[in-house]
């Protein structure tokens, strides 16, 4: 049993949650990850016990274009300042994972700098990859050469030069030996080297048996990097599209056939996850808000290791606005979300992960199927959890044959179900959901979240903000900035107003607003 297989991980984008300047020119260090100490007590306090954090090695813009991989980024502080970070985490028992951004590097990394200014003359000339001395680029280098993604600034490694090999998996072994860190989530792994892959998987096991390897892989067959031989998890690309399509389309079937067919292929502890810094967030998604508690007990009960990004435990809006991720990866002050709606559900949620090793070793099975009602059970050792969700307007009575004990209590509601004749009977409330358990949860107090039915948003009154500060402007004035700024790019519906409405949490509406071009 590895720390990974009972893992919760909260996901944090440094650059983008301490509010670091989009552009890095090198020439200032400012401690801004010493702001993370007051989110590890908060991640802490709500029970999860892993933290996935990244990019945060030097760069000159967004994290992923690396220039230095043995040093933190001068926007977010000192490696002496991460070193201190990781071991609050440790002292606070939670584990940490890098973001490994080992498929390409920026321009200002010294071996393209080399390149640049040598030309041919370069020995860094084969640690990148198709380098065609014939061509050029929009840089005027004199060269091309291979990038990520179409773009320029992210210059493609040679893993068939054996020193680039050695070198990247040098610095793996300084962040264990410097950092002790405890994994690496390796970027852009469905287009990175498998030879790689492998002598990464043994340079870590020699160096730390428990060491976690987690890839980003998008499509495709998840076996071919989740095995033996290289990596022990992919992120769950998957299951992410099939719970909020599945959600949104009253269509439980694709998200019980996604599970089954991972499962199938042996993939038992997928990186599970509503969203990230490169997809909009859950809530935004969803085209009803009442679906955010059914479709976040999947997440958590499903089988796989479950991961929220920061902010989405309090239900924050975020939506990609031509093509930028900025409004995906926003500032936010913990102080603006005390006492939110959603703290006890995720505060269940994680104690009931963390106080049974069911949900993360116990066999999957379904028990009811059917478009807008899900009922699966997670069977570990004669022990039983049954997991009910819906999505439908209307309650709902769902009947279980041979359950495993006398009685179940639910740990949201409190509910509590009596076995009768061989057989249970369960009331499903509409947009509801609710793990029954056999004990230890008695005299459960039901949280207090309100179910909200789609309405018809009224417009509110407008007023003259013309001139006015956007951090000067109220909840309301800016619900109608945003709203103008939509209008100029086509017509606004009323699932948009009311997704803009819903939302009135002051930094986050400024960063939307301030998305738009």
């Amino acid at each position: 049993m590895a720390w990974y297989n009972e893992a919760i991980f909260y996901h944090i984008y440094p650059l983008g949650l301490f509010n670091c300047p989009r552009e890095n020119n090198y020439q200032y260090t400012e401690s801004r990850i010493n702001e993370c100490y007051k989110w590890i007590d908060h991640i802490r306090d709500y029970g999860f016990n892993a933290l996935y954090i990244g990019p945060l090695f030097e760069s000159v813009g967004h994290g992923y274009e690396t220039t230095d991989y043995k040093k933190l980024d001068s926007r977010l502080g000192t490696n002496d300042d991460l070193k201190n970070l990781i071991n609050y985490c440790h002292n606070n028992g939670i584990k940490v994972i890098f973001d490994g951004v080992f498929n390409h590097v920026g321009r200002d990394f010294f071996a393209f700098k080399d390149l640049k200014e040598r030309k041919w003359d370069s020995k860094y000339k084969d640690w990148f990859l198709n380098v065609n001395f014939n061509n050029n680029n929009e840089y005027n280098d004199g060269f091309s050469y291979d990038n990520w993604g179409g773009y320029n600034l992210l210059v493609k490694l040679n893993y068939y030069n054996q020193d680039v090999k050695n070198y990247i998996l040098d610095v793996v072994r300084f962040w264990i030996e410097e950092f002790d860190l405890d994994g690496i989530r390796l970027d852009a792994a469905d287009v990175l080297s498998f030879e790689f892959m492998r002598d990464l998987r043994g340079l870590c096991n020699s160096l730390k048996p428990d060491f976690w390897l987690m890839g980003e892989v998008i499509h495709g067959d998840y076996t071919r990097w989740a095995n033996n031989d290289m990596l022990d998890s992919v992120t769950n690309y998957s299951l992410h599209k099939a719970l909020y399509s599945g959600m949104n389309t009253n269509n439980f079937f694709e998200i019980a056939h996604t599970v089954k067919r991972n499962l199938n292929m042996g993939l038992f502890y997928l990186y599970n996850f509503l969203d990230n810094h490169d997809v909009e967030r859950i809530y935004t998604k969803l085209d009803n808000k009442n679906y955010f508690i059914p479709v976040n007990v999947m997440l958590y009960t499903l089988p796989g290791i479950p991961s929220i990004y920061y902010g989405s435990e309090f239900g924050i809006e975020g939506k990609k606005e031509r093509g930028s991720d900025y409004s995906l990866r926003p500032y936010l002050n913990l102080d603006d979300f005390k006492n939110n709606k959603y703290e006890e559900l995720f505060k269940r949620l994680n104690k009931i992960k963390n106080d049974s090793k069911i949900l993360s070793y116990g066999k999957y099975n379904e028990l009811v199927l059917k478009n807008k009602v899900f009922v699966y059970e997670r069977v570990l050792d004669n022990n039983q959890i049954i997991i009910v969700v819906s999505n439908d307007e209307n309650d709902n009575v769902i009947t279980i044959n041979n359950p495993y004990h006398n009685k179940y209590v639910g740990i949201l509601y409190g509910d509590t179900i009596n076995k009768e004749y061989d057989k249970i009977n369960i009331n499903v409330k509409a947009y509801s959901a609710e793990i029954y358990v056999s004990d230890g949860y008695d005299n459960v107090k039901a949280l207090d979240i309100k179910i909200e039915n789609n309405k018809k948003v009224e417009v509110k009154e407008r007023v003259d903000i013309s001139n006015k500060p956007l951090e000067e402007m109220n909840i309301d004035e800016l619900h109608q900035v945003i709203l103008d700024k939509m209008a100029k790019n086509g017509n606004v519906t009323e699932y948009m107003k009311k997704t803009v409405y819903d939302n009135n949490h002051k930094p986050s509406l400024i960063n939307w607003a301030k998305s738009f071009r």
